[in-house]
């Protein structure tokens, strides 16, 4: 195939759309599927959506170092054989956007539960195995991993609770003290790209 640094561009701006629109679909209609799940095992709806926020930011670590592993490993062995004409960045992001089927989701799957398992915001009282996520936890690996091999990639920002309200970053739930200027806690998390916000998250806002 002929390699420009004009269609790479393209191709990555087109992949970029892509990816940017699942992550807005996942947060529309997997995570209400996951929220309806999991109210047949928990009551309170802030515990839900504090499981549910977890998820998809340990999804997101997950899938980082998983991709990170990946990519040293190709890094290597292109390297024995590699002459161009792109550089050697450029053909290892090339191989792993055509071979993303060899990244171990299952794995990466895994060590979000065991995080899960031992946070303690979430993991306590235990009144359900995190299995149940799977589904969405992998969607979520998957997208995260491919999000990687964006140039630049794209992650999601980082919140605490308590945090001052910030509108450019988030979106308030309806249940939220309008007037309450911090967050109580993440119903979902802001997607950015080099540290700017280009999806906005949701938060509670209480006093």
């Amino acid at each position: 195939k002929s390699w420009s640094p004009g269609r790479a561009r393209h191709i990555n701006a087109s992949r970029r759309a892509c990816l940017v629109a699942r992550f807005g679909f996942i947060y529309a209609q997997e995570r209400f599927d996951a929220e309806t799940l999991l109210r047949t095992y928990i009551s309170d709806m802030e515990t839900v959506q504090r499981i549910i926020y977890t998820a998809a930011v340990e999804s997101f670590y997950a899938a980082k170092m998983a991709y990170w592993k990946f990519k040293i490993h190709v890094k290597e062995a292109l390297s024995l054989s590699h002459s161009g004409p792109e550089s050697l960045e450029d053909a290892v992001l090339d191989y792993i956007v055509c071979h993303k089927d060899e990244y171990d989701v299952h794995a990466s799957v895994k060590a979000v539960i065991r995080s899960m398992n031992i946070n303690p915001k979430i993991s306590f009282p235990p009144e359900i195995d995190f299995i149940v996520l799977s589904t969405l936890i992998q969607e979520l690996c998957c997208l995260a991993f491919s999000m990687q091999t964006l140039t630049p990639p794209l992650d999601v920002a980082f919140g605490i609770d308590g945090e001052l309200f910030n509108e450019s970053k988030y979106y308030r739930s309806p249940d939220s003290d309008f007037t309450a200027a911090f967050v109580a806690y993440h119903v979902w998390p802001a997607l950015v790209e080099d540290g700017i916000v280009i999806v906005k998250g949701e938060v509670v806002t209480k006093r």
